[in-house]
């Protein structure tokens, strides 16, 4: 049986979360652990912002020298 070459490539991670998508049909544990992960996610974008400027702080130090 021939390999299909699709079957190679990595798999794309099908989102959780769809912003913007339509809440009505979600339990109240669905929107609690909804929150939870978007409340993750927030966290982590705001430690990337600290990282990259403090990446940005550096450089600007090294090169006003």
């Amino acid at each position: 049986m021939p390999i299909d070459p699709e079957e190679l490539l990595p798999r794309k991670k099908v989102p959780e979360i769809v912003l913007g998508e339509e809440l009505s049909a979600l339990s109240a544990h669905e929107l609690e652990k909804r929150i939870a992960a978007l409340e993750s996610e927030i966290a982590r974008c705001r430690e990337a912002i600290v990282a990259r400027n403090a990446t940005k702080s550096a450089a600007d130090a090294f090169f006003k020298r």
